[in-house]
Protein backbone atom coordinates (compact mmCIF):
# COMPACT_ATOMS: atom_id res chain seq x y z
CA UNK A 1 0.00 0.00 0.00
CA UNK A 2 1.34 3.27 -1.18
CA UNK A 3 2.45 5.65 1.76
CA UNK A 4 1.96 3.65 4.74
CA UNK A 5 5.02 4.16 6.57
CA UNK A 6 4.41 7.95 5.95
CA UNK A 7 0.94 6.93 7.31
CA UNK A 8 2.17 5.10 10.26
CA UNK A 9 5.30 8.41 10.94
CA UNK A 10 2.14 10.46 10.92
CA UNK A 11 0.13 9.04 13.55
CA UNK A 12 2.98 8.09 15.95
CA UNK A 13 4.09 12.44 15.51
CA UNK A 14 -0.13 13.07 16.48
CA UNK A 15 -0.99 10.46 18.94
CA UNK A 16 1.76 7.88 19.57
CA UNK A 17 0.46 5.05 18.25
CA UNK A 18 2.23 1.84 17.68
CA UNK A 19 2.74 0.60 14.04
CA UNK A 20 0.68 -1.95 14.34
CA UNK A 21 -2.22 -0.48 16.13
CA UNK A 22 -1.98 2.14 13.42
CA UNK A 23 -2.96 -0.91 10.74
CA UNK A 24 -5.19 -1.99 13.24
CA UNK A 25 -7.51 0.50 13.62
CA UNK A 26 -7.23 2.88 10.52
CA UNK A 27 -4.99 1.59 7.59
CA UNK A 28 -6.35 -2.21 7.56
CA UNK A 29 -9.85 -0.77 7.99
CA UNK A 30 -9.53 1.51 4.96
CA UNK A 31 -8.31 -1.38 2.75
CA UNK A 32 -11.01 -3.02 4.22
CA UNK A 33 -13.62 -0.48 2.65
CA UNK A 34 -12.20 0.39 -0.45
CA UNK A 35 -12.22 -3.69 -1.50
CA UNK A 36 -16.03 -3.39 -0.29
CA UNK A 37 -16.51 -0.22 -2.52
CA UNK A 38 -14.61 -1.34 -5.33
CA UNK A 39 -16.87 -5.11 -5.32
CA UNK A 40 -20.27 -3.61 -4.73
CA UNK A 41 -19.82 0.24 -6.60
CA UNK A 42 -21.45 -1.30 -9.81
CA UNK A 43 -24.68 -3.19 -7.67
CA UNK A 44 -24.70 0.53 -5.69
CA UNK A 45 -24.96 2.72 -8.84
CA UNK A 46 -27.86 0.11 -10.56
CA UNK A 47 -31.38 1.30 -11.32
CA UNK A 48 -33.78 -0.81 -8.65
CA UNK A 49 -37.04 -1.51 -10.33
CA UNK A 50 -39.67 -0.40 -8.21
CA UNK A 51 -42.82 -1.83 -6.76
CA UNK A 52 -45.92 -0.41 -8.20
CA UNK A 53 -49.73 -0.66 -7.16
CA UNK A 54 -52.11 -3.35 -9.27
CA UNK A 55 -53.79 0.12 -10.86
CA UNK A 56 -50.38 0.87 -13.08
CA UNK A 57 -49.56 -2.85 -13.97
CA UNK A 58 -49.38 -1.98 -17.17
CA UNK A 59 -46.23 0.33 -16.60
CA UNK A 60 -42.71 0.35 -14.94
CA UNK A 61 -40.96 2.76 -12.52
CA UNK A 62 -37.34 2.59 -11.69
CA UNK A 63 -35.21 3.88 -8.81
CA UNK A 64 -32.25 5.70 -10.20
CA UNK A 65 -29.67 6.69 -7.57
CA UNK A 66 -27.73 9.78 -8.07
CA UNK A 67 -25.05 11.99 -6.13
CA UNK A 68 -26.34 14.34 -3.48
CA UNK A 69 -23.93 17.10 -4.81
CA UNK A 70 -20.85 18.99 -3.07
CA UNK A 71 -19.94 17.58 0.35
CA UNK A 72 -18.19 18.61 3.54
CA UNK A 73 -16.56 16.79 5.43
CA UNK A 74 -14.97 17.18 8.79
CA UNK A 75 -12.97 14.70 10.78
CA UNK A 76 -11.71 14.41 14.39
CA UNK A 77 -8.00 14.29 15.42
CA UNK A 78 -8.41 10.34 16.94
CA UNK A 79 -8.40 8.38 14.41
CA UNK A 80 -7.31 11.37 11.72
CA UNK A 81 -6.38 9.39 8.81
CA UNK A 82 -9.73 6.63 8.98
CA UNK A 83 -12.11 9.23 9.91
CA UNK A 84 -11.11 11.50 7.12
CA UNK A 85 -10.76 8.72 4.63
CA UNK A 86 -13.62 6.50 5.48
CA UNK A 87 -16.41 9.10 4.75
CA UNK A 88 -14.21 10.38 1.59
CA UNK A 89 -14.61 6.78 0.68
CA UNK A 90 -18.67 6.80 0.41
CA UNK A 91 -18.46 10.08 -0.60
CA UNK A 92 -16.77 9.59 -3.95
CA UNK A 93 -18.33 6.08 -4.18
CA UNK A 94 -21.66 7.70 -4.56
CA UNK A 95 -20.51 10.19 -6.79
CA UNK A 96 -19.70 13.27 -5.03
CA UNK A 97 -17.17 15.96 -5.03
CA UNK A 98 -15.67 16.47 -1.42
CA UNK A 99 -14.13 19.17 0.24
CA UNK A 100 -12.43 17.24 3.59
CA UNK A 101 -11.58 19.96 6.43
CA UNK A 102 -9.21 17.22 9.07
CA UNK A 103 -8.42 18.04 12.46
CA UNK A 104 -5.83 20.60 12.92
CA UNK A 105 -5.19 18.69 16.12
CA UNK A 106 -3.12 15.99 14.58
CA UNK A 107 -1.06 18.44 12.07
CA UNK A 108 0.81 15.70 11.15
CA UNK A 109 -1.71 13.63 9.98
CA UNK A 110 -3.67 16.67 8.46
CA UNK A 111 -0.92 17.88 6.38
CA UNK A 112 -0.04 14.13 5.01
CA UNK A 113 -3.52 14.10 3.95
CA UNK A 114 -3.11 17.28 1.95
CA UNK A 115 0.32 16.66 0.45
CA UNK A 116 -1.04 13.35 -0.61
CA UNK A 117 -4.63 13.13 -1.59
CA UNK A 118 -3.72 15.04 -5.08
CA UNK A 119 -1.72 12.54 -5.85
CA UNK A 120 -4.00 10.19 -6.16
CA UNK A 121 -7.72 11.69 -7.02
CA UNK A 122 -8.89 14.65 -9.10
CA UNK A 123 -7.79 17.85 -7.41
CA UNK A 124 -10.69 19.64 -8.91
CA UNK A 125 -13.23 17.20 -7.42
CA UNK A 126 -11.60 16.72 -3.88
CA UNK A 127 -10.15 19.12 -1.89
CA UNK A 128 -8.09 18.91 1.30
CA UNK A 129 -8.41 22.30 3.47
CA UNK A 130 -6.49 23.24 6.26
CA UNK A 131 -6.55 25.51 9.21
CA UNK A 132 -7.81 26.09 12.80
CA UNK A 133 -11.44 26.01 14.08
CA UNK A 134 -11.80 29.82 12.27
CA UNK A 135 -11.49 27.40 8.90
CA UNK A 136 -13.92 25.28 9.91
CA UNK A 137 -16.29 27.93 10.89
CA UNK A 138 -15.80 29.96 7.45
CA UNK A 139 -16.88 26.64 5.74
CA UNK A 140 -19.95 26.15 7.52
CA UNK A 141 -20.99 29.30 6.35
CA UNK A 142 -20.75 27.77 2.72
CA UNK A 143 -23.92 26.00 0.87
CA UNK A 144 -23.35 22.44 0.87
CA UNK A 145 -25.66 19.35 -0.27
CA UNK A 146 -24.00 17.29 2.83
CA UNK A 147 -21.96 17.45 6.26
CA UNK A 148 -20.39 14.95 7.53
CA UNK A 149 -19.03 16.13 11.30
CA UNK A 150 -16.94 13.39 13.53
CA UNK A 151 -16.16 15.30 17.24
CA UNK A 152 -17.63 16.71 20.00
CA UNK A 153 -21.28 17.48 20.73
CA UNK A 154 -20.49 20.80 21.57
CA UNK A 155 -18.91 21.28 17.89
CA UNK A 156 -21.76 19.32 16.65
CA UNK A 157 -24.23 21.98 18.29
CA UNK A 158 -22.51 24.75 15.93
CA UNK A 159 -22.71 22.09 12.89
CA UNK A 160 -26.35 21.51 13.28
CA UNK A 161 -27.00 25.15 13.66
CA UNK A 162 -25.48 26.82 10.36
CA UNK A 163 -26.16 23.78 8.37
CA UNK A 164 -30.17 24.53 8.81
CA UNK A 165 -29.89 27.81 7.59
CA UNK A 166 -29.56 26.00 4.55
CA UNK A 167 -31.81 22.80 5.31
CA UNK A 168 -28.84 20.91 4.67
CA UNK A 169 -28.82 16.93 5.68
CA UNK A 170 -26.10 15.99 8.17
CA UNK A 171 -24.43 12.92 9.54
CA UNK A 172 -23.42 13.87 12.93
CA UNK A 173 -20.59 10.78 14.29
CA UNK A 174 -20.35 11.99 18.26
CA UNK A 175 -19.46 9.97 21.33
CA UNK A 176 -20.84 9.34 24.96
CA UNK A 177 -20.06 7.09 27.87
CA UNK A 178 -19.52 3.92 26.87
CA UNK A 179 -20.31 1.13 29.85
CA UNK A 180 -18.81 -2.45 30.21
CA UNK A 181 -21.00 -4.46 31.88
CA UNK A 182 -19.23 -7.35 33.15
CA UNK A 183 -21.31 -10.68 34.97
CA UNK A 184 -19.30 -12.56 37.80
CA UNK A 185 -17.97 -15.11 35.60
CA UNK A 186 -17.12 -18.56 37.30
CA UNK A 187 -14.64 -20.08 34.37
CA UNK A 188 -11.16 -18.72 35.25
CA UNK A 189 -10.95 -18.50 31.30
CA UNK A 190 -14.08 -16.51 30.95
CA UNK A 191 -12.68 -14.17 33.20
CA UNK A 192 -9.37 -13.76 31.40
CA UNK A 193 -10.65 -13.52 28.47
CA UNK A 194 -13.19 -10.88 29.40
CA UNK A 195 -10.44 -8.87 31.19
CA UNK A 196 -7.77 -9.12 28.54
CA UNK A 197 -10.41 -7.35 25.87
CA UNK A 198 -11.50 -4.97 28.51
CA UNK A 199 -8.03 -3.65 28.92
CA UNK A 200 -7.77 -3.18 25.16
CA UNK A 201 -11.28 -1.88 24.63
CA UNK A 202 -10.50 0.91 27.01
CA UNK A 203 -6.32 1.41 26.86
CA UNK A 204 -5.42 -0.10 24.12
CA UNK A 205 -7.50 1.90 21.93
CA UNK A 206 -5.68 5.26 21.41
CA UNK A 207 -5.48 5.38 24.88
CA UNK A 208 -9.00 5.38 25.11
CA UNK A 209 -9.60 8.60 23.15
CA UNK A 210 -11.81 6.75 20.96
CA UNK A 211 -15.48 7.33 20.92
CA UNK A 212 -16.19 3.70 21.31
CA UNK A 213 -13.57 2.99 23.97
CA UNK A 214 -15.11 1.96 27.26
CA UNK A 215 -15.91 4.29 29.30
CA UNK A 216 -16.30 2.64 32.87
CA UNK A 217 -17.04 -0.50 34.71
CA UNK A 218 -20.15 -2.24 36.17
CA UNK A 219 -19.87 -5.27 38.27
CA UNK A 220 -20.57 -7.05 41.38
CA UNK A 221 -18.72 -6.01 44.55
CA UNK A 222 -17.92 -9.17 45.18
CA UNK A 223 -16.40 -9.51 42.12
CA UNK A 224 -14.32 -6.70 41.86
CA UNK A 225 -11.03 -7.75 43.65
CA UNK A 226 -10.86 -10.42 41.07
CA UNK A 227 -11.30 -8.10 38.58
CA UNK A 228 -9.04 -5.80 39.60
CA UNK A 229 -6.46 -7.97 39.82
CA UNK A 230 -6.44 -9.36 36.87
CA UNK A 231 -6.75 -6.13 34.88
CA UNK A 232 -3.14 -5.22 36.66
CA UNK A 233 -1.55 -8.81 34.94
CA UNK A 234 -3.03 -7.64 31.73
CA UNK A 235 -1.71 -4.29 31.98
CA UNK A 236 1.15 -5.67 32.30
CA UNK A 237 1.51 -8.28 29.92
CA UNK A 238 -0.10 -5.83 27.35
CA UNK A 239 1.83 -2.37 27.97
CA UNK A 240 5.02 -4.17 29.70
CA UNK A 241 6.53 -2.78 34.06
CA UNK A 242 6.72 0.79 32.17
CA UNK A 243 4.20 1.59 29.71
CA UNK A 244 5.55 4.71 29.05
CA UNK A 245 8.77 3.26 28.28
CA UNK A 246 7.08 0.22 26.04
CA UNK A 247 5.45 2.38 23.16
CA UNK A 248 2.80 0.10 22.77
CA UNK A 249 0.02 2.48 23.86
CA UNK A 250 -0.85 6.13 22.48
CA UNK A 251 0.03 9.24 24.02
CA UNK A 252 -2.47 12.51 24.98
CA UNK A 253 -3.04 14.05 21.78
CA UNK A 254 -1.89 17.48 23.19
CA UNK A 255 -1.46 19.83 26.43
CA UNK A 256 -5.25 20.79 26.15
CA UNK A 257 -6.73 17.49 26.35
CA UNK A 258 -3.57 16.22 28.79
CA UNK A 259 -5.13 19.18 31.33
CA UNK A 260 -8.68 18.00 30.90
CA UNK A 261 -7.71 14.50 32.19
CA UNK A 262 -5.62 15.96 35.04
CA UNK A 263 -8.04 17.71 36.45
CA UNK A 264 -10.81 14.90 35.86
CA UNK A 265 -8.86 13.51 38.71
CA UNK A 266 -8.47 17.02 41.18
CA UNK A 267 -11.52 16.29 42.40
CA UNK A 268 -10.43 15.21 46.34
CA UNK A 269 -12.68 12.67 46.64
CA UNK A 270 -11.97 11.31 42.96
CA UNK A 271 -8.56 11.20 43.46
CA UNK A 272 -8.92 9.20 46.40
CA UNK A 273 -10.77 6.70 44.41
CA UNK A 274 -7.54 5.56 42.35
CA UNK A 275 -6.21 2.37 43.18
CA UNK A 276 -3.67 1.79 40.40
CA UNK A 277 -1.85 3.89 38.23
CA UNK A 278 -2.52 7.73 38.17
CA UNK A 279 1.46 8.70 37.02
CA UNK A 280 1.67 11.44 34.40
CA UNK A 281 4.33 13.01 32.13
CA UNK A 282 3.60 16.17 30.80
CA UNK A 283 6.47 16.51 28.49
CA UNK A 284 5.66 13.77 27.16
CA UNK A 285 2.14 13.42 27.28
CA UNK A 286 1.82 10.43 28.64
CA UNK A 287 -0.55 9.16 31.22
CA UNK A 288 -0.32 5.95 32.94
CA UNK A 289 -3.88 3.45 32.92
CA UNK A 290 -5.40 4.26 35.34
CA UNK A 291 -8.22 2.50 37.50
CA UNK A 292 -10.77 3.84 40.02
CA UNK A 293 -13.12 1.83 42.28
CA UNK A 294 -16.07 4.05 42.59
CA UNK A 295 -15.74 7.51 42.17
CA UNK A 296 -18.63 9.80 43.09
CA UNK A 297 -21.10 9.05 40.15
CA UNK A 298 -22.02 12.99 40.33
CA UNK A 299 -18.16 13.86 39.67
CA UNK A 300 -16.79 15.11 36.24
CA UNK A 301 -15.28 11.70 35.74
CA UNK A 302 -18.81 9.87 35.87
CA UNK A 303 -21.18 12.58 33.92
CA UNK A 304 -18.70 13.57 30.93
CA UNK A 305 -17.01 11.34 28.04
CA UNK A 306 -13.53 10.43 29.72
CA UNK A 307 -11.65 10.25 26.39
CA UNK A 308 -8.05 9.07 27.83
CA UNK A 309 -6.46 5.85 29.68
CA UNK A 310 -8.65 6.42 33.34
CA UNK A 311 -11.43 4.03 34.10
CA UNK A 312 -13.74 3.93 36.83
CA UNK A 313 -15.53 0.90 38.53
CA UNK A 314 -18.71 1.17 39.86
CA UNK A 315 -20.03 -1.47 42.01
CA UNK A 316 -23.40 -2.76 42.20
CA UNK A 317 -25.27 -4.92 44.84
CA UNK A 318 -26.90 -7.18 41.53
CA UNK A 319 -25.18 -7.09 38.13
CA UNK A 320 -28.74 -6.90 37.16
CA UNK A 321 -29.06 -2.97 38.89
CA UNK A 322 -26.12 -2.16 36.14
CA UNK A 323 -29.33 -2.36 33.85
CA UNK A 324 -30.98 0.81 35.93
CA UNK A 325 -28.00 2.78 35.98
CA UNK A 326 -27.32 2.54 32.22
CA UNK A 327 -30.75 3.67 32.32
CA UNK A 328 -30.64 6.79 34.45
CA UNK A 329 -27.67 8.27 32.22
CA UNK A 330 -27.96 9.91 28.31
CA UNK A 331 -27.90 6.86 26.13
CA UNK A 332 -24.58 5.24 25.59
CA UNK A 333 -22.83 4.94 21.73
CA UNK A 334 -21.56 1.34 22.52
CA UNK A 335 -22.47 -1.00 25.53
CA UNK A 336 -20.03 -4.23 26.35
CA UNK A 337 -21.53 -7.09 28.31
CA UNK A 338 -19.07 -9.87 29.56
CA UNK A 339 -22.12 -12.12 30.72
CA UNK A 340 -22.74 -16.31 30.29
CA UNK A 341 -26.02 -15.21 31.33
CA UNK A 342 -28.39 -15.32 28.46
CA UNK A 343 -31.22 -14.03 31.15
CA UNK A 344 -29.29 -11.38 31.49
CA UNK A 345 -28.52 -10.77 27.23
CA UNK A 346 -32.02 -10.71 26.93
CA UNK A 347 -33.00 -8.12 29.51
CA UNK A 348 -29.83 -5.83 28.07
CA UNK A 349 -31.15 -5.80 24.98
CA UNK A 350 -34.74 -5.48 25.63
CA UNK A 351 -34.67 -2.81 28.93
CA UNK A 352 -31.42 -0.26 27.54
CA UNK A 353 -31.03 0.96 24.87
CA UNK A 354 -27.77 2.08 22.93
CA UNK A 355 -25.67 2.57 19.43
CA UNK A 356 -24.60 -0.67 19.88
CA UNK A 357 -24.20 -3.56 22.28
CA UNK A 358 -21.47 -6.24 22.05
CA UNK A 359 -21.53 -9.29 23.90
CA UNK A 360 -18.28 -11.25 25.45
CA UNK A 361 -15.88 -8.46 23.51
CA UNK A 362 -15.13 -5.13 22.77
CA UNK A 363 -14.81 -2.29 19.90
CA UNK A 364 -15.03 -5.54 17.49
CA UNK A 365 -18.49 -4.17 16.39
CA UNK A 366 -17.22 -1.52 14.47
CA UNK A 367 -15.95 -4.28 11.75
CA UNK A 368 -18.63 -7.32 12.65
CA UNK A 369 -17.32 -9.25 9.29
CA UNK A 370 -13.14 -10.15 11.34
CA UNK A 371 -13.30 -13.45 12.44
CA UNK A 372 -9.84 -14.13 12.17
CA UNK A 373 -7.98 -15.40 15.35
CA UNK A 374 -8.29 -12.94 18.00
CA UNK A 375 -4.51 -12.97 19.21
CA UNK A 376 -3.56 -11.01 16.82
CA UNK A 377 -5.87 -7.66 18.15
CA UNK A 378 -3.95 -7.73 21.62
CA UNK A 379 -0.54 -5.80 22.46
CA UNK A 380 2.44 -6.74 22.67
CA UNK A 381 2.82 -5.91 19.22
CA UNK A 382 5.28 -8.52 17.31
CA UNK A 383 5.91 -8.75 13.31
CA UNK A 384 4.19 -11.84 13.36
CA UNK A 385 0.73 -9.94 14.47
CA UNK A 386 1.22 -7.82 11.88
CA UNK A 387 1.48 -10.08 9.00
CA UNK A 388 -1.87 -11.89 10.15
CA UNK A 389 -3.60 -8.34 10.58
CA UNK A 390 -2.23 -7.78 6.47
CA UNK A 391 -3.51 -10.90 5.18
CA UNK A 392 -6.98 -10.85 7.15
CA UNK A 393 -7.61 -7.48 6.10
CA UNK A 394 -7.07 -7.45 2.14
CA UNK A 395 -9.33 -10.84 2.39
CA UNK A 396 -6.53 -13.09 1.41
CA UNK A 397 -7.04 -16.62 3.02
CA UNK A 398 -4.33 -18.51 1.79
CA UNK A 399 -2.31 -15.48 2.46
CA UNK A 400 -2.75 -16.02 5.94
CA UNK A 401 -2.60 -19.38 5.84
CA UNK A 402 0.58 -19.73 4.72
CA UNK A 403 2.04 -16.44 7.61
CA UNK A 404 0.60 -19.14 10.17
CA UNK A 405 3.03 -21.96 8.64
CA UNK A 406 5.35 -19.31 8.60
CA UNK A 407 5.68 -20.12 4.48
CA UNK A 408 4.87 -16.16 3.69
CA UNK A 409 6.25 -12.76 5.21
CA UNK A 410 5.26 -9.29 5.22
CA UNK A 411 6.51 -6.69 2.47
CA UNK A 412 6.81 -3.89 5.60
CA UNK A 413 8.71 -3.79 8.65
CA UNK A 414 7.19 -2.81 11.52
Amino acid sequence: MDKQEDIFKALMQDLGKHHLESFRDEVGTLIKSLNFALKNLKQWMSAKKAKLPQIALLTSAEIVPEPLGLVLIISSWNFPIGLSLEPLIGAVAAGNTVVLKPSEISSASACLLASTLCNYLDNKAIKVIQGDPEVAQQLLLQRWDKIFFTGSARVARIVMSEAAKHLTPVTLELGGKSPAVVDSLSSSWDIQVAVKRIIVGKFGTCAGQACIAIDYVLAEKEFTSTLVELMKVWITKMFGENPKESHTIARIVNKHHFFRLKNLLSDPRVKQSVIYGGSMDEENLFIEPTILMNPPVESAIMAEEIFGPLLPIITVEKIEDSIKFINSRPKPLALYVFTKNPTLERRIMLETSSGSVTFNDAILQRAVWRSWRKWVWYPPWTFKKFQELEQAYNYDILGLLLVLLGLKKSSTRV
